[in-house]
């Protein structure tokens, strides 16, 4: 699919990540504008809720767009996601007749503040990666005992926390919490000494489900993706994870990018997962191209430095899908509702410059990546942000999320003073 172009002219350059074929979901203020939701179209921002109040967005009996969150568009359905996005290519499209009508409702992007886009009902995380599972096997069980014997049989997740769910751009602190000693004495409280990300791509799911569904169904019931930064305390983690898997150690914040990218505008990006050593299930076997061709990067940056890329990758290095773990999550009966964020699990590749996380980039903190400061980092020091980045590239544009941020607070001096 060529670009389609739009009368507002940054959204036909060929690198911007926000062109007519994306229209990504946000929800954004001014210092003239509360909190609502709005459309991505080059760098402005189309005001939702004024083009529902002047009739220009007309989707029903009822508004959607007066409450400042995408859930109540998601959980009117497939039709009406597809109506919407009809309507909005046509008010924004090169030749659009009502361009006067719509260009008043446009607001700068760089002059808004961008918020959590859509309430975040329940939130679980994955653990997909074939080539990341692999690479935190091998540091912490050998390489012949890398990947558990239920790893290449189902898609392994836990449930994380819905509440630390951040927009990008939001500082995350350092956590505190309980740490093994090194001589095996009594454990000691104190801050986190080995803070890390993980690069991830996050699967919004649109249509709520009662009781199992199957993989296609899963599929039609995801409404969009955003870019997903996992922070992880991994010596917290250490000492707490047997026998029940992470728990404070992911707790402490998972941010996301501001846009929520269609699955409709990833269509023309689909592509396979990679070959299964042993046959799935039936109710796992991929029905189709269930993965997509989206390019990542991972960047650090010193405090008041400039960024390094330290990692570049791509989503289709995951194992599973998307659609494969929302499925695999609703085998028990467990009932899925809008708003439901599901976490890929990191995503590496199988070169060193393809890994995730700095977990795998110094392999455990015993090989540090050199900044391009000439800074040397194991794990994440305070003042740094990371920032994940990523888009799909297309015939002359590109599909791009808005980058995903975060800076690294100094720890508390005392969690519990009062």
């Amino acid at each position: 699919m060529p670009l389609m172009k739009s009368w507002v002219s940054t959204a036909n350059a060929p690198d911007h990540p926000f062109p007519l074929n994306n229209l990504p979901y946000g929800v954004f203020s001014t210092a003239d504008l509360d909190p609502r939701c709005g459309v991505a179209i080059g760098d402005m921002i189309l005001d939702m809720q004024s083009a529902e109040e002047t009739g220009l967005i007309a989707l029903g009996d009822l508004p959607l767009f007066d409450v400042p969150f995408w859930n109540e568009v998601m959980e009117a359905g497939p039709q009406i996601w597809a109506a919407l996005r009809d309507r909005l290519t046509a008010l924004l499209a090169e030749d659009s007749p009502e361009r006067a009508s719509v260009e008043p409702l446009l607001v700068q992007m760089d002059a808004a503040e961008m918020h959590l886009p859509f309430i975040v009902s329940e939130y679980t995380d994955f653990y997909a990666g074939r080539h990341h599972a692999t690479n935190v096997g091998t540091m912490f069980r050998g390489p012949e005992n890398a990947l558990p014997p239920n790893w290449l049989h189902i898609p392994i997740g836990y449930n994380g926390r819905a509440s630390s769910v951040v927009v990008s751009g939001t500082p995350v602190r350092r956590p505190w919490g309980q740490l093994k000693s090194p001589d095996h004495a009594r454990p000691a409280f104190l801050p986190c000494r080995r803070f890390d990300i993980e690069l991830e791509m996050g699967a919004i799911v649109g249509t709520p489900s009662d009781g199992p569904i199957t993989v296609a169904e899963a599929d039609a019931n995801i409404f969009g993706y955003v870019l997903l930064n996992d922070w992880s305390a991994r010596d917290i983690q250490a000492w707490e994870y047997q026998p029940l898997g992470p728990f404070q150690a992911k707790a402490t914040a998972t941010t996301i990018s501001p846009w929520i990218v269609t699955r409709a505008a990833l269509e023309p990006f689909r592509t396979d997962t990679p070959p299964r050593e042993f046959e799935l299930l039936d109710h796992l076997k991929d029905c189709g191209p269930m993965l997509y061709d989206i390019e990542l990067e991972v960047t650090l940056a010193p405090e008041g430095k400039l960024a390094t890329t330290i990692a570049q990758t791509n989503y289709k290095e995951m194992y599973y899908s998307a659609a494969q773990q929302l499925a695999h999550h609703t085998t028990s009966g467990c009932p899925m509702n809008a708003g439901d964020l599901l976490g890929s699990g990191t995503i590496s590749g199988a070169a060193g410059s393809e890994r995730g996380s700095l977990l795998e980039l110094s392999w455990g903190g015993k090989e540090p990546i050199t900044l391009e400061t000439g800074e040397k980092r194991s794990f994440i020091e305070d003042g740094d942000t990371l920032g994940l980045h990523g888009h799909a590239q297309g015939d002359g544009y590109r599909i791009g999320f808005g980058d995903c941020m975060g800076q690294v607070l100094p720890a508390l001096e005392d969690p519990f003073a009062r």
